[in-house]
């Protein structure tokens, strides 16, 4: 069964109800040209359908007595040799993420006193395509009968909706002290953008897009999925910077601490995992004074465009 398997549905009282809940469709009132929009495909890669062979710390150090040699089997088919050598598979699914450029508006905030404070808010309109066929590990007999696997993405296999959980970091590059912003949500903000951007048609925020599954994408029919992030208070110092896209793909990889654990602790205490992220770069050759969304540009001088790393 593929991973790519939907989260779970809000609660509700009735069993019918626990159904997967796909998303509204929400295409743009009005077409591009050509070239307004940059598409980043999903980068699969068979490295990342498994972990290299580690010790399963759980037993090995949760499980006393297990340092013992058998006399009627290979001492291979003891506890502690099978769980000091496991590796671990899972099927790999990946969205394909698309763009508008960068733009700023100017919109009036709410602040805490209850009146508006003009800002200068910086903001990304991209959509989402889950085109399924998800990256797996099939077994295959070779000619001794032994069972290995192989790394295979089978088109035209049905694969289930998938749900996007996103998460935006614009992290400056050049300024004094590195700055790192996570998105706001700015209902102030999101009806302007909608109205310059897509003719009005209902943009999803960060929220309201991970309430719901997307569905596979067919020759028939696109069930892209659009959204707009937005940022505040931006450092106008900055020239150089790049946006992380977090929720592409459940592709990640972990790494345990050398030193002895307590197996019975969350493994979050001694397990650190990097979740593979989209890593945009932007430049800005201006300065403090008027900003402008003209002089955003999509690359940088001597950096890729766009990258896929793990963080």
């Amino acid at each position: 069964m593929s991973h790519a398997i939907a989260a779970a549905p809000e609660e509700a009282p009735d069993a019918a109800d626990q159904t997967i809940r796909l998303a509204q469709v929400n295409p743009p009132n009005r077409k591009f040209v050509e070239g307004v929009l940059t598409t980043i495909p999903m980068k699969f890669s068979a490295e990342d359908t498994f972990t290299t062979p580690a010790e399963y710390r759980d037993i090995l150090e949760g499980i006393p007595n297990l340092d013992w040699k058998p006399n009627f089997m290979a001492e291979t088919r003891t506890l502690k040799s099978m769980a000091s050598d496991v590796i671990y598979r899972r099927d790999i699914w990946g969205l394909e993420f698309s763009f508008k450029p960068l733009r700023m508006i100017e919109v009036g905030i709410p602040q805490p006193s209850g009146k508006l404070q003009k800002k200068l808010i910086w903001y990304m309109v991209y959509k989402v395509t889950n085109h399924g066929e998800p990256l797996r590990h099939v077994p295959v007999k070779d000619q001794f009968d032994n069972v290995k696997y192989e790394v295979q993405q089978i088109e035209g296999l049905p694969s289930a909706p998938v749900r996007f959980f996103p998460r935006f970091v614009l992290s400056t590059q050049d300024t004094k002290e590195k700055k790192e912003y996570l998105d706001r949500i700015l209902p102030a903000a999101a009806e302007k953008i909608a109205e310059r951007e897509t003719g009005g048609s209902k943009l999803y925020n960060t929220v309201e897009i991970s309430r719901f599954d997307i569905p596979v994408t067919t020759e028939d029919k696109d069930n892209s999925i659009w959204g707009v992030v937005t940022w505040e208070d931006i450092d106008p110092e900055t020239d150089f910077f790049s946006i992380y896209v977090d929720g592409l793909t459940n592709a990640f990889r972990w790494k345990d601490k050398d030193e002895q654990v307590d197996p019975t602790a969350n493994p979050l205490s001694y397990r650190q995992y990097e979740q593979k992220t989209l890593k945009l770069n932007f430049w800005r050759p201006g300065d403090r004074l008027d900003e402008n969304e003209e002089e955003i540009r999509f690359g940088a001088p001597g950096e890729v465009d766009f990258e896929w790393i793990f963080r």
